[in-house]
């Protein structure tokens, strides 16, 4: 009983103590008090040796223990001392983790069926704990290791134990706990190992009130400023019924709308957000005005009055040749143009129609690449045509008749469509805009059964990609 005293004293010692100098959590502190029963038979020991007094004649070969865990709920197996035999001081570190320290007491007259003599047991024990519920909740298990020193008559002996238990909680400061704590014995001539198992009130404390205002920091929501009931501990500084916690303006009075913030002009933004906050304006312009409709707000804009797009600060885009698409994105900026060619003419189907006529009358002679002496002029006058059209893309294609192999006129379509380019381009015409492609007779236009119809069939066509058609 004297050690059972030691323990509970500095235990309460522990617990003022740092419940003075250290709290700056709430409720981490937490005491057990209970009662406590002790098994020696589901051990599965050797008590050869163990210190088991003279057994009362109880009939047939008492049993002192069995194997482990035979009859673990065996309440005749189990030594009780009264309901309050247990103190446990605890302390939660934090993640699931708590360290305690725990007190108990209790009177051995049995060792399993074995009868003995009256033995005082007394034991201190450290343990950390494990929970495995991360949220509140009315059911909370856990684990939990450590070691001790146990007292059995006065004779004391280290233990290394573990266990499992359960809390079962009423409300956030007060349960009931139940749990199982196996003790392994350092020295079983001393004593032998054995079950502990428990039952407890238990209340969590360690709540504290840091900025004064008369509501425990566990419920202050603002619990290192004083502030007001009606706002769970938070203060209204302004007094504009909005606590500052949730006013953007704390030290301005304002309105709800705004999350306590004013607004001089009326325009619907609230002046920390207005940049113009005593002319009422647009929402969308950060509340300035916008005369001409433009998006952009008369402050920004270069031409207030006529609207004109952001990119240009508010002012419309010049078109110096007026067809509809700004000199910024217009290719051609002084000439009229279309907007599928970027601000640049096409090539219109009468003039798509004179280049097709003027290139199927280029001739050259058989069966090479060189001009005959009349296409000239016609060259010439193919070239004066593309050549005021220097934006666009050329394609020139060379076409010849069924007569010989395709790997002839295959060859010979490709050099007669390349000289029609290189003869281009030495008139001027960019290298990059035109191309040449030679499809010996595989498009013919004519019947290649009828001297006509080859002769058409021998051919250069000259299109644009951006041509009437």
């Amino acid at each position: 009983m004297k050690h059972l005293k030691r323990v509970l004293l500095i235990a309460l010692v522990v617990v003022f103590a740092n419940n003075i100098s250290a709290q700056d959590k709430d409720n981490r502190w937490i005491i057990e008090l209970g009662t406590n029963a002790v098994d020696f038979y589901p051990t599965g020991a050797d008590t050869d040796s163990a210190p088991i007094a003279t057994p009362y004649d109880d009939g047939d070969d008492p049993m002192a223990v069995g194997g482990f865990g035979e009859d673990f709920f065996n309440t005749d197996h189990w030594n009780t001392a009264g309901l309050l035999s247990s103190l446990r001081v605890g302390y939660y570190v934090g993640s699931g983790f708590s360290v305690g320290l725990t007190g108990s007491y209790n009177k051995i007259t049995k060792i399993g069926d074995v009868r003995v003599s009256s033995m005082t047991y007394t034991a201190a024990d450290l343990d950390v704990k494990f929970g495995f519920v991360k949220e509140p909740t009315w059911i909370d298990p856990y684990i939990f290791a450590g070691g001790g020193y146990t007292w059995l008559e006065g004779e004391g002996n280290g233990t290394a134990n573990a266990g499992l238990g359960l809390n079962f909680w009423f409300s956030e400061m007060f349960g009931v706990n139940v749990q199982t704590k196996y003790k392994h014995s350092f020295d079983e001539d001393v004593l032998l190992p054995h079950f502990q198992h428990s039952a407890a009130l238990v209340f969590k404390f360690g709540a504290r009130d840091a900025d004064g205002d008369g509501i425990y920091d566990k419920y202050d929501a603002c619990p290192e400023v004083a502030g007001l009931e009606a706002f769970n501990g938070c203060p209204d500084t302004d007094g504009d019924g909005i606590q500052d916690s949730e006013d953007a303006c704390p030290t301005e009075a304002g309105l709800a709308e705004f999350n306590g913030c004013p607004d001089t002009d009326g325009d619907g933004v609230p002046d920390k957000d207005d940049a113009c906050p005593t002319e009422a304006g647009l929402v969308e312009l950060n509340g300035c005005p916008d005369r001409d409709g433009d998006g952009v707000a008369d402050k920004d804009d270069r031409c207030p009055d006529v609207a004109g797009p952001v990119e240009n600060e508010g002012c419309p885009w010049p078109d110096a040749d007026g067809d509809g698409i700004p000199d910024k994105d217009d290719e051609c900026p002084n000439i009229a143009g279309v907007a599928e060619n970027n601000g640049c003419p096409i090539v219109s189907a009468e003039v798509q129609k004179e280049i097709t006529d003027l290139a199927r009358a280029i001739y050259f002679v058989t069966g090479s690449s060189k001009f005959t002496d009349e296409t000239e002029i016609r060259m010439e006058q193919v070239s004066k045509i593309v050549n005021q059209y220097q934006n666009l893309r050329f394609d020139v294609e060379g076409h010849t008749d069924s007569t010989g192999s395709d790997k002839i006129n295959n060859k010979l379509s490709q050099a007669r469509a390349d000289a029609v380019r290189a003869y281009l381009v030495d008139k001027g015409f960019p290298a990059d805009m035109i191309t040449a492609k030679g499809f010996g007779s595989a498009s013919p236009i004519g019947d290649n059964k009828t001297s006509k119809g080859r002769q058409q069939n021998r051919r250069v066509e000259i299109f644009s990609e951006y041509a009437e058609r």
